[in-house]
């Protein structure tokens, strides 16, 4: 997450009186929509909570004020009737890049903290490295770091026109662009050729990069392509493409916000052809 309004950090600060935190109720996110940062609870808002988290990882400083991530047992009764419990899905276009990105850092971390409680080598108990965002084995010498998964996503065009699908497994009409996971030793190039063909059944020459973003459902990294279309006909993969089509600029369905990296790919394609 790169933004001047976070600086990532593993050296807590002595003092927390002033700190703000990020916290979920098992793996629900607790909101307080009565503020402009919803995601970041005061420390006023804390005397509700649990008093001893299952996790607490510093996160670093967000606008100079430290800040953490909390993880609280789902199973102790929650008395705050002020927050709203939700999700990552919650923030999306009600904040900023910056601050869902930080919400995002959060979730992720505690998910890796839960997942490496014991070293996957021996077994042993792992601590937090003190000077780097790692999870360390005494007895083996074992440090794992918290992964992403780096997937590619790609607008295929014909012309002006756009490639669009509907996924099988997502509620609603809305249609996007085509994105899969890259494999162990498969290239992103090579992998986006390879998601196009199994999931629509096209082929696709010239590529060019479009930008990226992190997407912490679970723990994403988007690459953004155009691909230009060379031939075959639209035929879904099944169990993930339930319709695919191609649709002009000036009728278009129902697609992705312009916050995530796919509305992103589709308006920067429609500016482009000149459609509002």
């Amino acid at each position: 997450m790169q933004d001047s309004a976070f600086q990532a950090s593993v050296i807590e600060p002595e003092s927390t009186e002033a700190a703000r935190y990020c916290v979920f109720y098992g793996r629900e996110l607790l909101l307080d929509f009565q503020s402009q940062e919803p995601c970041l609870l005061e420390p006023g808002a804390m005397r509700f909570l649990a008093p001893q988290p299952l996790r607490r990882l510093f996160l670093g400083y967000w606008r100079n004020t430290p800040c953490y991530a909390m993880e609280l047992d789902s199973g102790v009764p929650l008395e705050a009737p002020s927050l709203t419990r939700g999700s990552l899905y919650h923030l999306l276009g009600r904040v900023d890049d910056a601050l869902f990105g930080l919400a995002g850092n959060a979730q992720q971390l505690l998910a890796w903290a839960r997942d490496n409680h014991y070293c996957g080598r021996c077994g042993a108990a792992m601590e937090f490295h003190t000077e780097e965002r790692a999870r360390s084995c005494a007895p083996c010498d074992n440090n794992v770091y918290p992964s992403i998964s780096p997937c590619i996503i790609t607008l295929v065009s014909r012309g002006e026109e756009l490639l669009l699908a509907r996924n099988a497994n997502f509620p609603g009409e809305m249609y996007s662009t085509l994105a899969g996971f890259i494999e162990v030793g498969e290239s992103v190039e090579d992998c986006l050729r390879r998601e196009v063909r199994e999931e629509v059944g096209v082929e696709v020459g010239e590529l060019r990069y479009f930008g990226s973003q992190p997407w912490p459902f679970p723990n994403q990294l988007m690459l953004g392509f155009f691909a230009e279309y060379t031939g075959g006909e639209i035929v879904c993969e099944d169990e993930e493409i339930a319709e695919a089509y191609w649709f002009r600029p000036d009728d278009l369905p129902t697609i992705p916000p312009r916050h995530s990296i796919a509305g992103q790919l589709i308006r920067h394609h429609v500016a482009r052809h000149g459609a509002r």
